[in-house]
């Protein structure tokens, strides 16, 4: 079963996506009567054929570490729990997640330290738990960007729940923020060079109401692989006074969005799953590359049966991202996953196509081609 056992394994994996869903429980320690720590590690790692990306203007390939995350999870007891993780770029291993959990009941939820701030449903999936891996990568989905000092994180403090029978999730906060596109600053950057702003903190919240099977937790799975029937609406929104801090003026920041995904089960066959979204984001001009609307769709199919060790799921996604400084973004996806161990091991094939258009582009059209292998233990 794919949601079988996993609760003990995403308490460590909560910088990746906790819910009820996502890799089995690896070793708990136990350190006392009340005290453990669960140990897990997880990578994305990927084989890229690039067009015109070569130094001599030609195709270059590629072996990258995508992703590679040292997990760990601690229990104080029932209430009180902690989440540390790492993320290894750039050669060097930065603190990715850093967290105390104060976890009352499922109503009611403190979480508190280096985290994700409350978004939409893409970031809040991340890179191991979306439709067909990866962040698709920031075309629509902006948050991941915007507001976190490294990979969507930020300190701060939210508190979350779900009510109405585990039906609506809630999730509600205050951070950091001001990191918000290209040339902004951050708050300690901004006072070195003289930027005058207030010191405001950034909210950000999330709705979620899911009509079929119930989805709960902080975090978001955005593919069930056949694991249940979901009919799910979102919302965010995310507001800093002065958010926006550059050298050639200040601004405030809002972004808000709607998702919607559904999967439905064929006895039988297999499962179908159509997700959406719509973003606006608002830079109080200050920043007009990363102010605009967005879009994305998605499709997929997960064979019931499996063909060898696993299952198959064709995937296509198509994003678009039209900023107010007349540059539009647009960015389809075509893959099929090889489906092993639900989200523990996992083999995808993509064909990429990004074509950025306006006077402003420096590109205008770029093809990819990956071969991913993702693996948590």
């Amino acid at each position: 079963m794919l949601v079988k056992n996993a609760s003990k394994k995403l308490l460590t994996a909560a910088a990746v996506a906790v819910g009820s869903m996502g890799a089995q429980a690896s070793t708990t320690f136990q350190l006392g009567e009340d005290v453990s720590l669960t140990p897990g590690y997880a990578m994305r790692y990927s084989y890229t054929n690039r067009e015109d990306w070569s130094a001599n203007g030609g195709h270059s390939t590629d072996f990258h570490l995508d992703s590679g995350r040292f997990m760990l999870g601690a229990s104080f007891g029932k209430t009180i729990k902690a989440t540390l993780s790492t993320e290894r770029v750039g050669g060097r291993n930065h603190f990715l997640d850093a967290f105390g959990q104060f976890e009352f009941m499922p109503e009611f939820n403190i979480w508190a330290g280096r985290l994700v701030s409350p978004s939409d449903r893409a970031n809040m999936a991340g890179p191991y738990y979306s439709m067909g891996g990866g962040y698709w990568p920031g075309v629509a989905s902006r948050y991941g960007w915007s507001g976190g000092k490294f990979v969507a994180r930020d300190d701060g403090v939210s508190v979350w729940g779900t009510v109405a029978d585990g039906r609506l999730g809630y999730s509600i906060g205050g951070f950091e923020g001001r990191t918000f596109g290209v040339g902004s600053l951050t708050k300690d950057e901004a006072k070195k060079q003289g930027v005058k702003a207030s010191d405001s903190l950034m909210y950000a919240g999330r709705l979620q109401y899911d009509f079929w099977d119930k989805a709960p937790g902080y975090y978001n799975i955005a593919n069930w692989l056949g694991a249940k029937d979901i009919l799910s609406v979102g919302a965010a929104f995310r507001y800093q006074d002065q958010g926006v801090l550059t050298t050639s003026g200040t601004g405030d920041y809002t972004g808000y969005n709607f998702d919607f995904l559904l999967e439905k089960r064929i006895k039988g066959s297999g499962t179908v799953a159509f997700e959406a979204a719509w973003y606006d984001y608002d830079t109080d001009n200050v920043i007009r590359s990363e102010q605009g609307r967005a879009y994305s769709t998605g499709l997929s199919y997960i064979f019931e049966h499996k063909l060898g060790w696993g299952r198959l799921q064709p995937f296509t996604h198509w994003q678009k991202f039209e900023a107010d400084s007349d540059v539009n973004t647009r960015q389809y996806d075509l893959g099929v996953n090889y489906v092993i161990d639900g989200y523990n091991t996992q083999l995808s094939a993509t064909f990429t196509n990004t074509k950025v258009t306006g006077a402003l582009a420096s590109r205008s059209d770029l093809d990819k081609f990956a071969v991913t292998l993702q693996l948590q233990f």
